[in-house]
């Protein structure tokens, strides 16, 4: 077998849903859409039922630090509507998500 198919093999094995990729693209699609999205923007009934957050409302942009997207990551919300990630998604993958969150990148795909 190929070493290529063998490390899909093995990723698909540990329950990562993310394969074990450490690429903030890859990651927030595999984690974070159920909730905000393909694009970062909320399907309305998540909105009105937990109060996500739309990633791509300008206001809310002028406070996506990458050291913030971290925190909330790592913690989730303060009001325990998002979980932590902490133990779901190791420390690269969760720095990769945020810093891809808080670039100008997340907004231009």
């Amino acid at each position: 077998m190929k070493p290529a198919v063998l490390l899909v093999l093995a990723a698909a094995c540990s329950g990562d849903p993310t394969g074990g990729s450490v690429d903030g693209a890859t990651v927030f699609q595999s984690m974070c859409t159920s909730c905000h999205g393909p694009t970062g923007k909320p399907p309305e009934a998540m909105v009105v039922r937990l109060g996500v957050r739309d990633l791509t409302d300008p206001t809310v942009r002028t406070r996506l630090t990458v050291a913030h997207v971290e925190a909330q990551v790592r913690t989730g919300s303060a009001n325990k509507l998002m979980p932590s990630f902490t133990g779901a998604m190791t420390d690269e993958q969760i720095r990769a998500v945020a810093a891809f969150v808080a670039s100008d990148r997340f907004l231009r795909r």
